[in-house]
């Protein structure tokens, strides 16, 4: 097999012969850009899929934390309820309590008997 040494890069230059076959297919001789560039091709491509797939799982794990502040942030609320709540039922039993003993303490809601009045 012939091959040439181009003397300004250093690389080699393809020289087809019909009698070349390696497995019974034509021998192909790649240049040494060839093949980086094509190594170089699929780094890129791979490359942009591994950003792609990292920009895709950033996003992600950022909704993630988003949503998780906001279900931490809900929670306190359903907390902060809650207690307003249970004050809240306190100072009714409280008031509910003072009414029952301030009508019960007034003559204008004693109960009275009416039979005994009519006699």
């Amino acid at each position: 097999m012939d091959t040439e040494v181009d003397e300004d890069d250093g690389t080699f230059t393809n020289i087809s012969l019909a009698d070349d076959t390696v497995d019974g297919e034509p021998a192909v001789l790649y240049t040494k850009q060839e093949n980086e560039l094509s190594i170089m091709n699929c780094d890129i491509d791979g490359d942009m899929e591994n950003q792609v797939e990292m920009e895709e799982k950033t996003r992600l794990i950022n909704q993630v934390l988003e949503l998780q502040h906001t279900l931490e942030d809900l929670s306190a609320r359903v907390d902060a309820v809650k207690e307003e709540n249970l004050k809240l039922k306190s100072e009714n039993q409280v008031l509910g309590q003072y009414i029952e003993n301030l009508m019960s303490a007034s003559s204008v809601f004693q109960t009275t008997d009416t039979k005994s009045k009519r006699k």
